[in-house]
């Protein structure tokens, strides 16, 4: 049996049986209650006993963190805040614990159980935001699967940088001492004979399947090797990447748009108990917030537009750290600003060319892309999306006015020629996503293990 049917179902008046973890252990001289949890809810179960038991003195020497088995009557509690309790008749000590054990019952700082990252999943804290990432990632996989995506699992070593911005993990069979002495590096020594790395996107292979498939999506780990140390970069992270064949720039957000909606709303009904502690001890007002997404209608709204604005509320006193300017992209503060200026989430549209990917489609004024950036209240950009260029000697010319040897993307530039169409997609990093749905303030309480600069623990 497990903690949380007790909760699903009237057990009163029943002897049960339950393995799990002591939360806490409150001892007195002739009693005492262990606050029990096997994992299976948030919720805990009170267990009761009392120096009647044989064992009374033993029970009293079992510490936090143990593993334990008890077994007893589930009856009415007479305390505040909980409906049922365990009357104690036996108890089984599985596995002890020190007294050194590092998660006490008390308050620790994040950064603290960043170290103990291996544990913090047994807290409160921790367990609620690791059990709605759970959840979340099953939320997504359904509302995909439900509206005849195929789940398309993109490679993990490849030789495209699908953003070209350089950032990629490289990845070699030889031996770095020897390259370090001779100074030389042959890429056709290399096991794939020629240079591979860890991708920063399963976007390009992923639309190779919406060319046979019309709607797929990956759903994997991606990497980075950038030397960030913000609140919201790691170099190990997730992304849900759709890709959508007949679709233009705004069938892609309608869909963005009730995607989100749907993870959130099942996130909601799926961890009330989660969503509620996260409320009242990290982030007040949080289940309003996600309420308010699900009910609002997404603003849409072009990059000029938003620069328009940033730039009347400049005149009009605000100060900017950096100044808003058309054809560049937008800071931190700004979409904060435009969030907070509509109150709701923001679709940013028809960005310039020059400071997008190469694959995005480009508009008729020849100076910007049918790109969509997504912005929520508090987080900031949450979604990246596009329509992609299906035009073979558009997209040609792009890869040349950006120098980019377009060898190892002879096949990406094939799918023009061979049946292409209109198509789109977007990407959603899963931590970003988590951050918003969980309140917390930093990308490295929503991964088990973050990897970020100087950090591979674990």
């Amino acid at each position: 049996m497990d903690v949380k049917d007790l909760f699903l179902k009237d057990y009163i008046g029943k002897k049960v049986k339950i393995s799990g973890w002591v939360k806490n252990h409150r001892k007195q001289k002739e009693f005492g209650f262990i606050d029990f949890s096997d994992g299976t809810t948030q919720k805990h179960l009170q267990v009761v006993y009392d120096n009647t038991l044989d064992n009374f003195d033993e029970i009293q020497k079992i510490s936090v963190g143990s593993a334990i088995e008890v077994e007893g009557e589930i009856r009415k509690s007479p305390a505040k805040g909980q409906d049922f309790e365990m009357g104690l008749e036996s108890i089984t000590l599985l596995g002890d614990c020190p007294e050194d054990y590092p998660v006490q019952p008390k308050r620790h700082s994040d950064e603290f159980l960043r170290e103990q990252a291996y544990l913090r999943a047994r807290t409160n804290k921790y367990g609620a935001i690791f059990r709605i990432r759970s959840v979340a990632a099953f939320a997504i996989h359904k509302y995909f699967q439900e509206n005849g995506y195929v789940y398309f699992n993109a490679p993990e070593l490849t030789a495209s940088d699908c953003e070209g911005a350089g950032e990629m993990f490289r990845v070699t069979t030889q031996d770095l001492d020897s390259i370090a002495k001779s100074k030389k590096y042959d890429s056709s020594k290399e096991l794939f004979g020629k240079p591979v790395g860890l991708t920063v996107s399963g976007q390009l292979e992923a639309e190779t399947w919406a060319m046979a498939y019309k709607k797929t999506y990956t759903f994997g780990p991606t990497f980075r090797a950038e030397n960030s140390n913000t609140k919201f970069h790691a170099n190990e992270f997730w992304m849900i990447e759709p890709e959508v064949a007949f679709c233009d720039l705004n069938g892609i957000m309608d869909i963005e748009e009730d995607c989100l909606k749907y993870i959130i709303k099942y996130v909601l009904d799926n961890c009330p108990d989660e969503i509620n502690l996260l409320d009242k001890f990290v982030s007040k007002g949080l289940k309003e917030k996600l309420e308010n997404v699900i009910n609002s209608k997404f603003v849409r709204i072009t990059h000029k537009e938003v620069i328009d604005i940033l730039k009347d509320a400049e005149n009009s006193g605000h100060k900017w750290e950096f100044k808003p300017e058309y054809g560049e992209d937008i800071a931190k503060e700004h979409e904060t600003y435009i969030t907070e200026y509509f109150k709701k989430p923001v679709f940013i549209t028809d960005w310039p060319k020059d400071i997008k990917a190469f694959y995005m489609k480009l508009n008729k004024d020849g100076k910007t892309v049918a790109a969509a950036d997504l912005e929520l209240p508090g987080i900031g950009e949450l979604m990246g999306g596009s329509q992609r260029e299906e035009d073979y000697e558009k997209l040609s010319k792009r890869m040349d006015e950006l120098h980019m040897d377009k060898a190892p993307y002879y096949w990406y530039l094939n799918l023009r020629k061979y049946g292409g169409c209109v198509h789109s997609g977007f990407g959603i990093g899963f931590e970003r996503l988590l951050l918003y749905i969980t309140g917390a303030d930093n990308i490295r309480d929503v991964i088990p293990y973050p990897r970020t600069p100087g950090n591979c623990e674990f």
